[in-house]
C-alpha cells in the first residue's frame, strides 16, 4: 500500500489545517475500506504518537489525549482518502504527521512519508 500525505505547512497558533492522505496499491481482493486508517505524529526528539484513528466504515474512532476536541478524522472510501482536520493549533502540535494503513487481523502496517506541520508565529 502506498500512502501520500499532503496539506502540511506553517500555521499560526490558533489556526487550522487539514491534512490529506491518499492510498493506493491494496492487496489483491482488498480495498481501502478494509484498512484501519490513522494519523500519527512525531515531534523532534520525541516518540511517534497517535493523533487519530478510524475503522474502515467509520464506526470506530479514536483520538490522542493531546488533541481531543481539536482534531477530526474522516475518510472517503470512494476516493481512497483519509483527512485530518485540525483547529486551534498550538506550538506543541509542531511535528511530522504520518498517515498509516493497517489490517489488524492480518498484522500488516504501511506508513506514508510524512508531512511537516509547524505551528509558529
Amino acid at each position: 500500500v502506498q500512502l501520500v500525505e499532503s496539506g502540511g505547512g506553517l500555521v499560526q497558533p490558533g489556526g487550522s489545517l487539514t491534512l490529506s492522505c491518499t492510498a493506493s496499491g491494496f492487496a489483491p481482493g482488498y480495498m481501502f475500506s478494509n484498512y484501519v486508517m490513522s494519523w500519527h505524529r512525531q515531534a523532534h526528539g520525541k516518540e511517534r504518537e497517535l493523533v487519530a484513528a478510524m475503522t474502515g466504515f467509520g464506526h470506530g474512532k479514536d483520538y490522542g489525549d493531546s488533541v481531543k476536541g481539536r482534531v477530526t478524522i474522516s475518510r472517503d472510501n470512494r476516493k481512497n482518502l483519509v483527512t485530518l482536520q485540525m483547529s486551534n493549533l498550538k506550538p506543541e502540535d509542531t511535528a511530522v504527521y504520518y498517515c498509516k494503513a493497517a489490517r489488524p487481523h492480518i498484522g500488516d502496517t504501511y506508513w506514508g512519508q510524512g508531512t511537516q506541520v509547524t505551528v509558529s508565529s
